[in-house]
């Protein structure tokens, strides 16, 4: 029979590339060599670890195949007798070997692959400048099946089988790594939940109301609108929506509206097209394609340009945008919540502010509280900040916090609300010398009726006391009144705010005996 090799190349080519499933292109080659050759298996194997080990990358079988078969990809250690047996016959010279008798079939063929002792075999050893990767194994039932036809036929393909075994192996593992990603941003999602997702200081208290509203609207896909002061925790409240809802495991985009460049505002949440304008070097994704199943976050959404409105509006309306510069449309399956300190009617009327952006937008407003106004709140703020950032900082100690300095934090005014107190305690452990944390500089308010404040005195330290002998009169006072009792319901680290362990290290660095009742 005449054989085409220009053919026969061109068609082998074809089949062994034809899919980034390399099963389907072995299944693909297989059907075109029984053509040729008598075919009832196929195998890839690659070699690794510096001719320690042989793993089948991707194994097929005729449709007839024969009992004893498996389909596991085995991963197979080199001894020395089968190393010495590759080195003789000069597997990095690439050549085609036939083993027409199975019984001096190789010892590899031998040992570990059984349902393949009474086949005739034909091997294509794979080789990349200069370094063998691994080999082709093509085997028939029977003794005598091959011939030195098929040995030439495969030595002219060598090439584009040899770039399709390396070509699989990179895809199964970027395939590999993706899965790890996936399973490591999974990993993250549920520390990130379980640090700061559900779990929001004051939802038992003073945000009560707030969280019953997010548990609502996290239900829907509806817009959601946060209204509160600069500092309340808005980005807070819409992680928490964005967390309770059913687009938990699709992405959180955070767009701070009011640092963005208003020539750049389009871009960033529409994104644009390679040459677009002058600096727009490749096409960029904008952050609304890369909240695409998930949420975006528009905080301050009450600086958009008049222009970017309207496209918001768009966005909102029908679900879709293109990019600057482009013609394609974009669907956008996005959840929006927006935030902003602003009084939005005013602006409206003011004509700051479209009014039906803000229909679209005000479909379920949640107003936060300032934190003057669930001042319950603040020991449990202030215990989360103080235990975070000491853990930021590596501090070997949690400082302790007295019931006084408590008493100052409920009585101050918070203008900068939560982000203020934050700053406060991450300041108050910079400057701390490993005493209990204090807040000397702190301007006390006290309310009056109106609304208007009044600075309050408070009461000095006594005079020749250091602050640590204050510290610990305060906690054997404290246990005194409890009858010794630390820990659990109604103790002494209860009472003072803190963590059992960390209440009992304060007291064993000012050598404060435990009672009897804690000595148990």
């Amino acid at each position: 029979m005449s054989i085409d090799h220009n053919k026969f190349f061109r068609e082998v080519t074809l089949r062994i590339s034809s899919s980034l499933e390399i099963e389907t292109s072995l299944s693909r080659l297989m059907g075109y060599l029984k053509g040729y050759m008598t075919v009832d298996n196929i195998g890839l194997y690659y070699l690794e670890s510096d001719f320690m080990y042989v793993t089948a990358l991707a194994v097929v079988w005729d449709k007839g195949s024969f009992p004893g078969r498996t389909n596991d990809l085995r991963r197979v250690k080199i001894d020395n007798e089968m190393r010495r047996e590759i080195e003789e016959n000069k597997i990095e010279e690439s050549q085609v070997i036939i083993y027409n008798d199975p019984s001096n079939a190789p010892l590899l063929v031998r040992r570990h692959f059984p349902e393949l002792r009474d086949c005739s075999l034909i091997t294509l050893p794979l080789v990349i400048e200069g370094e063998p990767i691994g080999g082709m194994g093509i085997s028939a039932r029977g003794p005598d099946r091959f011939t030195a036809v098929h040995a030439d036929l495969l030595e002219l393909v060598k090439e584009p089988i040899t770039m399709a075994m390396s070509n699989a192996r990179r895809y199964q593992e970027t395939v590999r790594l993706k899965n790890l990603l996936a399973e490591d941003n999974r990993a993250l999602f549920r520390e990130l939940e379980e640090v700061s997702g559900t779990q929001v200081v004051g939802a038992e208290f003073g945000l009560r109301r707030v969280m019953e509203m997010v548990r609502l609207v996290a239900q829907s896909n509806s817009p959601a609108l946060l209204l509160g002061e600069t500092g309340t925790g808005k980005e807070v409240i819409a992680n928490a929506i964005h967390l309770t809802s059913s687009r938990r495991n699709g992405p959180m985009i955070r767009v701070q509206c009011g640092a963005i460049p208003e020539t750049l505002l389009d871009s960033e949440l529409f994104g644009h097209e390679k040459g677009s304008f002058t600096g727009a070097i490749a096409r960029k994704r904008g952050r609304f394609e890369r909240a695409d199943k998930g949420t975006i976050f528009l905080d301050e959404i009450a600086e958009l340009t008049p222009e970017a409105q309207v496209k918001l509006l768009r966005v909102l309306q029908e679900k879709e945008f293109e990019r600057v510069g482009g013609a394609e449309t974009i669907a956008a399956d996005v959840r929006v919540i927006a935030a902003t300190h602003r009084n939005l009617e005013s602006m409206i009327r003011e004509g700051r502010f479209r009014e039906d952006l803000w229909f679209r937008l005000n479909v379920f407003p949640i107003h936060i509280p300032p934190l003057r106004q669930r001042r319950e709140d603040i020991p449990s703020l202030v215990q989360y900040f103080v235990e975070r950032k000491a853990r930021e900082m590596n501090l070997e100690d949690v400082p302790l916090i007295n019931p006084e300095s408590i008493k100052r934090l409920r009585e101050y005014n918070w203008p900068g609300n939560v982000r203020e107190l934050q700053n406060l305690i991450e300041r108050a452990l910079i400057l701390n010398r490993g005493e209990s944390l204090t807040f000397p500089d702190l301007e006390i308010n006290s309310f009056m009726p109106d609304g208007r404040t009044t600075p309050i005195s408070v009461a000095s330290n006594p005079p020749n006391q250091t602050l640590a002998e204050r510290e610990a009169e305060y906690i054997k006072n404290t246990l005194l009144e409890l009858n010794g009792k630390i820990s659990g319901p109604g103790g002494a680290a209860e009472r003072l705010g803190i963590n059992p362990s960390t209440l009992r290290s304060r007291m064993k660095k000012l050598r404060i005996l435990p009672q009897k009742e804690d000595l148990s």
